[in-house]
């Protein structure tokens, strides 16, 4: 045989065994499956319009295959983010792990609102609307019910069309100073009610004080619910 004819048979060869060994590789489509899939089980949920963007993995990667089935886990931590590692990984004794990133848009119904708000103002319904938005952008967080604001005040000034964000809100107020509430004492198994005029704000479990309508005595209490102070004695 010729040294050029030799040449191009090992050329040949070369380029066969190369090819057959790229297909033993283990796909990267298929890995790139596995992590939106456990993206979507985590953050595709009622209420939320999950969209992931593609993004593809490096094309010289290469995997073995893996004869069991891959598993995927996703970083803990309650805050969402637009681009998340996962980590995929062949649970075999000779596997490997690689982690692929994700490029995704979580959109959901959060609070805006609706005309120019006070600082102390409280929020009721109609100073807010609902609106889809991508929370994965909404790095300060956001509220997505009248619930999650009751008993509390605006901390600063808002103007419409803001989202409703919690580091925005002062703290919960069952009670707020000035409030007419319900003092109740209890004595001796007796329970007696009266009228009374908070002094001082706060949640359930605050003390302040509250002035007696009757008596017209300030006496210590502790905040029950709203609108109800238990005198302390």
């Amino acid at each position: 045989m010729t040294r050029p004819r030799l040449i191009t048979l090992l050329w040949v060869l070369a380029m066969t065994a190369n090819g057959a060994a790229r297909g033993a590789d283990m796909s990267s489509s298929d890995v790139r499956t596995v992590a939106e899939q456990a993206v979507r089980t985590q953050y595709d949920k009622a209420g939320t319009r999950l969209v992931i963007v593609p993004q593809p993995l490096n094309p010289r990667l290469r995997l073995a295959p893996c004869p069991q089935p891959l598993l995927a886990r996703l970083p803990t931590g309650p805050q969402v983010s637009s681009r998340v590692a996962v980590s995929v990984s062949c649970p075999t004794q000779a596997g490997w792990t690689i982690r692929v990133p994700v490029q995704m848009q979580v959109y959901r119904q959060v609070l805006v609102t609706t005309r120019p708000l006070a600082r102390g103002d409280s929020v009721g319904a109609g100073d807010v609307h609902s609106e889809e938005r991508d929370v994965t952008r909404l790095g300060y967080g956001y509220v997505e019910s009248l619930d999650q604001v009751a008993g509390r005040s605006l901390a600063r000034p808002l103007s419409p069309g803001t989202v409703l964000q919690p580091g925005q809100l002062n703290g919960r107020e069952m009670v707020r100073a000035g409030d007419q509430v319900e003092l109740i004492a209890q004595l001796d198994g007796i329970e007696v009610r009266t009228t009374g005029q908070a002094l001082d704000g706060g949640d359930t479990g605050t003390r302040l004080r509250v002035r007696n309508g009757h008596s017209g005595l300030i006496v210590p209490g502790v905040v029950l619910a709203a609108g109800e102070v238990k005198a302390l004695p």
